[in-house]
């Protein structure tokens, strides 16, 4: 998509403008002029028929001028308006001018500005969320003889500096898409988006973006003593990859930030084995992995001042005569030995090796991120995504960053006595499943026993990674869920720097 920022509205060629519709619009700059390509009527229709309920969506043609028609959106009170309203307001405008089929699109800029959003801030938020709303997954249907139409050119109409919101806008763009392939990640069969294939697809975001590449096969992980990501790997007849991707923003590559994500790419639960309505959609549960890809897309856009290593843990988790078992004890790349009480809590397991390999690799913080537990769901619901840490300075400028977002984060606790029970074991170091209760805290407290006293933060995304039915920004399907979160914690370490 083509972003464009023109002054001059008259000289705008576009299939439809697209207008913030709040109580007393005159007093929005530019609004006299604007309302002249309705001969007079627009202030008949404001008082009448037009909404200002937020989010309502209403298309007016316009009688006048080079744009035929107009998409008015309603933001109940301006002046109230929030920056999370506003994404939420544009998502609604993409999935509109996706139903649409509209090609070429503008925006009228000042009609969504108030004292606390600025028209740089307008112009990212605008970007970001139609690039969200308008996604649609490429399906594998044979049956569809109508060709896609997506939006080609967006116009922002504004008289201020226009190299500023160009700048905001990308940023906006670099976001959404990186959310878009994520979410595109997510969605593909597990049968397709295989450990080799996701290896593959890294590979050529490091080409794109300079970034160094490491991918480790079965045979180099045997040789680094990977017990527990062999494990999880053991009933599968796909390999499975490790897959490293270096942001070096410095020359020494100091105090990097480790990024970490769960790439399960299908989960059968292995010997556990799942029932049958809860295998169904498990080609997701490389979400955390997604997110992680998807946030290195916009630090190799953005290059922020910051070092970051990306480390994602790949493979199914099947079942065979080989798989592994309940009552199984391996060995960690840590060198901690763990008993197998629960084959279905194998995510905890490939995390595990991939801080240790993080740590090793020289990470002063670490951030991973899982489609983890059902736990995280049924303490939190499914829009929520849950957290644990061990340094509450990180954490706090994690929120920020999620605020920035709008990404919703909650932290639950992580106690001594949760630790002692996933200590606990007759035969090994740890246990990997101490029981129902708190299954969020011990699965991700499970991870934090092998960060040691590295600053550290679990993110939990089992319920936000997958939305069952469209949603403000989106569709039904994967979310890209911290995507945006990720790559902001990355751009505000470096502000810290």
């Amino acid at each position: 998509m083509e972003l464009r920022i023109q002054a001059d509205a008259a000289q705008v060629e576009a299939d439809i403008l697209i207008v913030g519709l709040s109580r007393h619009p005159e007093n929005s700059k530019g609004w006299e002029a604007f309302s002249g390509r309705f001969n007079g009527m627009l202030e008949e229709w404001v008082k009448g028929d037009l909404p200002f309920d937020l989010n309502s969506l209403i298309t007016y043609p316009a009688l006048s001028g080079s744009i035929p028609r107009v998409l008015f959106v309603g933001l109940n009170d301006r002046k109230k308006l929030t920056e999370d309203a506003l994404r939420i307001a544009f998502g609604h405008i993409g999935k509109e001018l996706a139903k649409k089929k509209i090609k070429h699109a503008a925006v009228y800029l000042d009609s969504f500005l108030n004292d606390d959003i600025s028209s740089e801030d307008a112009a990212y938020l605008a970007v970001e969320g139609i690039t969200m709303g308008t996604y649609k997954f490429d399906d594998y249907k044979t049956s569809s003889n109508e060709a896609d139409v997506s939006l080609e050119t967006l116009s922002i109409l504004s008289e201020d500096d226009a190299e500023e919101l160009q700048a905001s806008a990308f940023i906006g763009q670099v976001f959404g898409q990186s959310v878009n392939e994520a979410r595109t990640l997510v969605n593909m069969p597990a049968n397709l988006l295989t450990a080799t294939a996701m290896a593959d697809y890294a590979k050529e975001l490091g080409e794109t973006y300079g970034f160094e590449t490491e991918i480790l096969g079965k045979a180099e992980m045997e040789e680094l003593g990977m017990g527990a990501i062999l494990a999880v790997n053991q009933g599968s007849v796909e390999e499975p990859r490790l897959i490293v991707l270096k942001y070096k923003a410095t020359e020494n590559f100091e105090e990097p930030l480790a990024l970490v994500g769960k790439g399960i790419t299908f989960d059968t639960g292995g010997y556990s084995l799942k029932p049958k309505d809860g295998i169904v959609g498990m080609k997701g549960d490389m979400g955390g992995a997604a997110a992680v890809l998807g946030a290195m897309k916009v630090i190799g856009e953005l290059k922020p001042e910051k070092n970051v290593i990306a480390v994602i843990a790949s493979t199914d988790n099947m079942v065979s005569g080989n798989a592994f078992k309940p009552d199984d004890v391996i060995t960690s790349l840590s060198g901690k030995t763990i008993e197998i009480l629960n084959t279905d809590a194998e995510g905890r397991l490939v995390l595990a090796d991939s801080v240790t390999y993080a740590k090793q690799m020289g990470a002063t913080h670490i951030i991973d991120v899982a489609t983890l537990t059902g736990g995280v769901i049924v303490a939190l619901g499914n829009d929520k995504t849950g957290a644990l840490t061990n340094d509450e300075a990180f954490f706090e400028t994690f929120l920020e960053a999620s605020e920035e977002t709008g990404e919703f984060v909650w932290r639950l606790p992580l106690t001594e006595s949760d630790k002692k029970r996933i200590r606990k074991s007759d035969v090994a170091d740890l246990n990997n499943s101490p029981g129902r209760d708190g299954h969020m805290i011990f699965g991700g407290g499970f991870v934090g026993e092998f960060v040691d006293n590295t600053p550290w933060i679990h993110l939990d995304i089992a319920g936000t990674s997958h939305a069952a039915s469209a949603h403000d920004l989106g569709p039904q399907g994967g979310t890209g869920a911290m995507v945006r979160t990720l790559a902001m914690m990355v751009e505000k370490m470096a502000e810290e720097a």
